[in-house]
């Protein structure tokens, strides 16, 4: 057993540079697929983060662009572009909440505009919101308060700062109490939120909030809302409760075919298997890219193992003709095969983690609540899938090695 494994050894070190250059292919391949796993759980872990920000046992009623899926390119692209839905109203809100197994909503409208102090302004999203979003999320007010229920209902001029737009605009001073502009309008700070360490679909620490229907009469001068998030009692019966809602928001807006629907209902345990289905499929992809690169470096072991073969010739024939078997030489090849993508997924696993690291930390340096995330499958699949590729591609030129006949090796020296 040993023997093999000291020959192949041997002979691999005789020749570096062609087995260093053998191993680097299959190197950044297997590297390539740690990382892939590794960042997937680490995208998947931080999304899931970004969602709880609003809590769990909720159901989200959105708009959406009629005759199309919810979850098609089609609806995406028509909202992005501009697909103007204005059905979507507080009323719809207020019906929902009749429901016995909702406890309560929070409606949401965004805008963007610039917010100045002083001479330091900024350009960043406005989030008009219920008040009862204080309560619902588990979003805080760290200074200051939140808005009140005649905040809203006055359309009070009043905002709250994301954590990271305060300390735009005020530095280390204090900013409740005091007046900003958001446009041409004066608005009085009323409160600071907490941080929320979220940077990927939710930057709530760069918002500024401001009631929802101070947002639509006093700034937009609309009367709709873009969406609304509906907490229930009781979390299991989420599919029963969003079936219901369906029903009483085509009640609402006279709509008898659900494909004319203007809005889309969504429950939590929906927007995760969309995330899952999302990372999974990027996931699959990117693996399958980097499997590409271990295929190259497959043929490249190939390619070292045949002209092994060819250069020892005379030493098969000189091994044969004193005793060795066909079985014998066979895996003395093969040894070598899998000697150098052992080697390879060993490195490729370090540098994989290693470079997995170095990527969550700069993710969490430029802001993200972004963990590593050690994945021993990453591990198994990066080290099995090379040791497989060196069996696979070296059975040709060791099976040719061990099928020569001495006499005929032995004459091509």
């Amino acid at each position: 057993m040993l023997n093999p494994l000291k020959i192949a050894y041997n002979s691999l070190r005789l020749h570096k540079v062609r087995s260093s250059l053998t191993v680097l292919g299959l190197v950044i391949g297997i590297l390539s697929i740690i990382v892939v796993i590794n960042m997937g759980s680490g995208i998947e872990n931080f999304i899931l983060d970004q969602i709880k920000i609003f809590g769990t046992d909720y159901l989200e009623v959105e708009i959406k662009v009629p005759n199309v899926s919810k979850t098609s390119t089609s609806n995406a692209a028509g909202i992005a572009q501009g697909v103007s839905i204005t059905t979507l109203k507080l009323d719809d809100a207020e019906e929902i909440k009749k429901h016995p197994n909702i406890s309560g909503y929070y409606a949401g409208l965004f805008s963007q505009d610039v917010i100045t102090f002083q001479r330091e302004n900024k350009t960043t999203m406005i989030w008009g919101t219920s008040p009862s979003f204080f309560e619902l999320s588990e979003t805080e007010v760290e200074f200051g308060r939140p808005f009140a229920k005649e905040d809203d209902a006055g359309q009070a001029k009043v905002v709250i700062l994301g954590k990271a737009l305060k300390e735009k605009l005020f530095g280390e001073s204090d900013a409740v109490g005091e007046r900003v502009k958001i446009g041409n309008r004066s608005f009085r700070v009323i409160g600071v939120m907490e941080g929320q360490n979220s940077g990927m679909f939710f930057d709530l620490d760069s918002f500024a909030f401001v009631p929802i229907k101070t947002l639509q009469k006093q700034m937009l001068g609309v009367d709709y809302i873009q969406f609304l998030v509906a907490y229930m009692h009781d979390p299991s019966q989420a599919e029963a409760t969003a079936v219901d809602v369906n029903e009483i928001m085509r009640a609402q807006h006279d709509i008898t075919d659900p494909n004319k629907d203007d809005f889309a209902v969504t429950t939590m345990e929906e927007a995760m298997g969309m995330m899952d289905a999302i990372t999974g499929g990027i996931s699959l992809l990117l693996i399958a890219i980097a499997g590409i690169s271990l295929l190259v470096g497959g043929v490249g072991i190939m390619n070292v193992m045949y002209v092994s073969v060819t250069e020892r010739t005379y030493e098969i024939g000189l091994r044969k003709a004193v005793g060795a078997t066909n079985s014998s030489i066979l895996w003395q090849f093969l040894w070598e095969a899998l000697f150098l993508t052992f080697l390879s997924g060993v490195i490729g696993v370090i540098l994989g983690e290693l470079f997995s690291t170095l990527a969550a930390l700069a993710a969490r340096y430029a802001g993200l609540d972004w963990t590593f995330t050690f994945s021993i499958f990453g591990i198994i699949l990066g080290v099995g899938f090379s040791m497989l590729v060196g069996l696979i591609f070296g059975i040709y030129p060791a099976r040719k090695a061990a099928l020569m006949e001495p006499v005929d090796a032995l004459r091509k020296q």
